[in-house]
């Protein structure tokens, strides 16, 4: 990878009273909570070691810009496809902030000399700043790598030890800037659109989630009749009490204050080449969202809504609970190397079919676009 210091913002924590508030206000307010002066730059251009700590670990990467060429060459690999309307909507939102808010995720095979040096360092120096969010109690550090020699040794770590890197979070962002690199080649915009805002975060540092799906179907469709749909592909069997899949080719169904683990034949999965990586999310799609319910457009149908793993299965349930005759799907999370393989041979997942942590808030290091 081609990483590349730069000159981030960051929130002036001594002017904000709530981290949670002004994160989740930083999308919809970033232009005036600048002029307000809240965001602060940094002097100099810099990698920035970023650490979040959670209930149960400590997550550390880099933060640095890496060029967009590497993406479009295939060096930093997509495993999922895209929204047309979401990129729409970031290339607008990136042209009105004149910034991005939010940096990339790229996950590589953790590389022991760079994970020992990132350590080594913020062993040996305060962070530059610390602060933590009350909702769900985590911290987050930021530790500037200012020293040219340090920068030098970092880009050629990363140089020859991470050939190539996997998306974990920000396709939309990242093709966005790619669409926008493209749309201002021969006419000049005045901002940077050569260069991707990324974090690195070894895949050991990394937590793989599931992501769920709640699908609203027809008046027309009774319980009774789309079980008997599902009993074509799954042994069904009805549970006492929810639970999240066990194992990789289960799902698990709630409906009608109900749930059902739902378990694929063995003629069903027979049925693809050996060499194919299936997924329980590309199944669904295929077998029942497309096939027994008609859903022939998964990257537009609105009758499908994303839960990710981090709202727990109690979110799916409520957002069942709320409407009449929802479904909810909850998915075994897709495996670190199934992703991995399936980028490699440059093939897609479909959208939103997995969710890693840790991620950073929207606003806690940004990204300007005027090439500094």
């Amino acid at each position: 990878m081609r990483i590349k210091p730069f000159q981030a913002l960051y929130p002036d924590l001594k002017a904000i009273e709530s981290p949670d508030k002004f994160c989740e206000n930083a999308k919809d307010e970033f232009p005036a909570f600048r002029k307000r002066g809240w965001y602060l730059e940094f002097p100099e251009a810099a990698f920035y070691i970023y650490q979040i700590e959670d209930g149960h670990r400590k997550h550390t990467g880099l933060i640095a810009q890496n060029a967009v060429s590497d993406f479009l060459s295939g060096k930093i690999k997509k495993h999922e496809n895209t929204i047309s309307e979401k990129e729409k909507q970031q290339m607008e939102l990136f042209l009105r902030w004149k910034a991005i808010l939010k940096p990339v995720l790229l996950t590589y095979p953790s590389v022991p000399a760079i994970e020992h040096w990132l350590q080594e360092f913020i062993g040996q120096s305060p962070a530059f700043f610390t602060t933590r969010f009350q909702k769900d109690g985590q911290i987050h550090r930021m530790w500037p790598v200012t020293e040219s020699t340090d920068i030098a040794f970092l880009q050629e770590l990363f140089a020859a030890h991470v050939p190539r890197t996997y998306i974990a979070d920000g396709h939309h962002r990242t093709t966005s800037v790619a669409l926008l690199q493209e749309k201002f080649r021969d006419h000049p915009s005045g901002s940077d659109f050569d260069h991707l805002f990324c974090i690195f975060i070894g895949a050991d540092e990394l937590d793989i989630l599931d992501f769920n799906r709640v699908v609203q179907v027809s008046d027309d469709l009774s319980p009774v009749q789309f079980m008997g749909y599902l009993s074509e592909v799954f042994t069904i069997k009805r549970l006492a009490a929810s639970r999240r899949p066990a194992h990789k080719f289960e799902i698990v169904l709630y409906q009608n204050e109900t749930w059902h683990a739902l378990e694929w034949k063995p003629e069903i999965l027979a049925r693809f080449p050996k060499e194919q990586v299936l997924l329980d999310v590309s199944l669904l799609n295929e077998l029942v969202l497309k096939e027994m319910l008609g859903m022939h457009d998964i990257r537009t149908d609105s009758r499908i809504t994303y839960i990710d793993g981090s709202r727990g299965i109690e979110g799916v349930q409520r957002n069942v609970d709320a409407g009449r005759n929802r479904l909810g799907f909850i998915l075994f999370p897709v495996s670190l190397d199934d992703m991995m393989h399936i980028a490699d041979k440059g093939e897609s997942l479909p959208p939103k079919s997995t969710y890693f942590e840790p991620r950073i808030r929207t606003g806690m290091m940004v990204m300007g676009l005027d090439g500094r």
